[in-house]
């Protein structure tokens, strides 16, 4: 319980800092969670309550760092002392540095509070022992502030929905909350409150949930949905306060609600006419989006350039695996599409997924690393991100792999490893784990390269030669801009990979890897 005499509160959020440097710090750096800035933003309504949020891994704006990555938590306690430490959950890679700081506020006699996808059923007991005094489970705006009502003393806390705690070493769970519907009736993400941070990319949403069912993704469930002028007035509100350009719609789903999308997009229009501002938007969104073509020209008349889309693989019996309502001979049709309609396509695909029981299929690391070469080049793609799989808590695949004695132990390969970048179990034969992970470096580094660097100088050389589209002057920019864009993230690109590899041969992950096969 908090001490009842004070004036004020504070709550500082803390989203951990990513274990490694990987092939997400450069984008994390520039940008932030939506998450924890929605439920600061609750909080910070709140009479008594001044709310922060600490994102350690954008700290360029004075942040107070550690030499060994994220806050110095020990300099924020002295000078701005908070009373409550809430925990973002939603990347399983970041837990172990999660536990770590949640042990250092507990022991300063902070009340800690956890929440996120990575807080299933299953983790509630680790949480609950390393630190964490307790779990919000699903959504975090209403919880969050019934259970700051409770530390308080205003009500008890057996009577907050959707949390868990220990009493008497037991674990309690309340009574579920149900999913909120009415976010029109939240308040708008207040970004100001993420202190030290420089934001170039914001995350907006409109939908969450999704009905797609994939084996291998925690989000779930029927889309709920605020209204498109709601979503409207939070990019307006970012551009009119931050000048804000750059938007992410993080909805796992662009194009869900068909109708309101497009009511949304020819909205979005309108505004960056009547202010005449032009932004910069990307969505992720489904393939076979492709056969909607009065949705796609919604999506371009709105600002919206790249679109993000998880192909996963181009084999047929790993798409039935993981649930894909996909056919390899459609995907690259359908690429083809959007490429047509001028959208930068960044593609996503899972290596090496593992199928089913009683499927019949075997293949080499070698030859799905051709098909998978092979389908990139054809499709074209500007930009391309190739992970392992990863059976995260909560997820049909990681049961499924459970229930198949295939997992690595967390002993030996823990939470740190499940960014996608490791192998976490025992993969299809013919492939071994070692053949996994250099056949995802293999692909990437193909499609990375230093010669891009070059080709990059040659391409503002040739930049004058725009001229000659002055009849046209905007298809003879794009023309242009596309190439010199995608050799400057090619060359970026390689220089992440570098510094990935040289990360992890200071790693010890090899050594992980031979002691958890041994122990499976």
């Amino acid at each position: 319980m908090l001490d009842i005499s004070r004036k004020r509160y504070r709550l500082r959020v803390i989203a951990p800092a990513y274990p490694a440097f990987n092939i997400y710090s450069y984008v994390a750096a520039r940008t932030t969670a939506l998450g924890p800035v929605c439920v600061a933003t609750s909080v910070n309504e709140m009479g008594k309550w001044d709310a922060e949020v600490i994102d350690e891994n954008n700290l360029r704006r004075y942040g107070p760092k550690l030499i060994s990555g994220g806050a110095d938590h020990e300099f924020l306690q002295s000078h701005r002392p908070c009373d409550v430490a809430g925990f973002y959950g939603g990347l399983t890679s970041t837990i172990p540095r999660l536990y770590e700081v949640a042990q250092f506020y507990k022991s300063k006699g902070v009340v800690t509070i956890a929440g996120g996808q990575h807080f299933c059923k299953e983790n509630i007991k680790e949480a609950l022992s390393s630190g964490i005094d307790y779990v919000v489970i699903g959504e975090g705006e209403e919880a969050i502030k019934e259970l700051l009502w409770a530390l308080e003393g205003k009500q008890e806390i057996s009577g907050v929905k959707g949390i868990a705690y220990l009493s008497d070493d037991r674990v309690v769970f309340t009574p579920g909350r149900e999913p909120l519907k009415d976010f029109d009736n939240l308040p708008l993400p207040d970004f100001s409150l993420v202190r030290y941070a420089k934001i170039k990319l914001y995350s907006i949403e409109r939908i969450r949930s999704c009905g797609m069912d994939c084996e291998f993704c925690t989000v779930k469930g029927k889309p709920r949905c605020s209204s498109p002028e709601r979503l409207l007035e939070r990019i307006s509100f970012l551009l009119e306060t931050k000048d804000a350009r750059h938007f992410f719609i993080v909805d796992d789903l662009f194009g869900q609600e068909r109708n309101e999308t497009i009511r949304f997009c020819n909205m979005l229009r309108d505004y960056q006419k009547d202010t005449e501002r032009r932004l910069d938007i990307i969505v992720q969104i489904r393939l076979d989006k492709a056969k909607d073509t009065e949705l796609l020209s919604a999506m371009r008349q709105a600002g919206i350039s790249t679109v993000a889309i998880g192909f996963e693989s181009p084999i047929e019996e790993e798409l039935k695996a993981m649930n894909k309502r996909l056919k390899p001979e459609d995907m690259l049709s359908f690429v083809k599409v959007f490429r047509k309609f001028g959208f930068l396509i960044h593609g996503m695909f899972i290596f090496g997924y593992p199928l089913k029981e009683g499927v019949n299929f075997s293949m080499s690391s070698e030859e799905r690393v051709k098909r998978l070469k092979r389908f990139i080049r054809k499709a074209g793609l500007d930009t391309i991100q190739v992970l392992l799989p990863v059976p995260l808590p909560g997820t049909e695949l990681r049961q499924r792999l459970e229930a198949q004695n295939r997992i690595y132990p967390l002993k030996d390969v823990g939470w740190e490893y499940y960014d996608g970048n490791f192998p976490l179990f025992e993969p299809d034969k013919p492939m071994s784990a070692e053949d996994m992970q250099s056949s995802s470096r293999k692909i990437m580094g193909k499609f990375y390269q230093f010669r891009y660097m070059f080709m990059l100088a040659l391409n503002i050389v040739f930049f004058p030669s725009i001229i000659f589209f002055l009849h046209d002057i905007k298809a003879g920019w794009r023309m242009w801009y596309r190439p010199w864009r995608n050799y400057l993230i090619r060359f970026g690109g390689w220089i992440v990979l570098r510094n990935w590899i040289a990360m992890f041969k200071k790693d010890k992950f090899s050594e992980k890897l031979k002691q958890a096969k041994a122990h499976l």
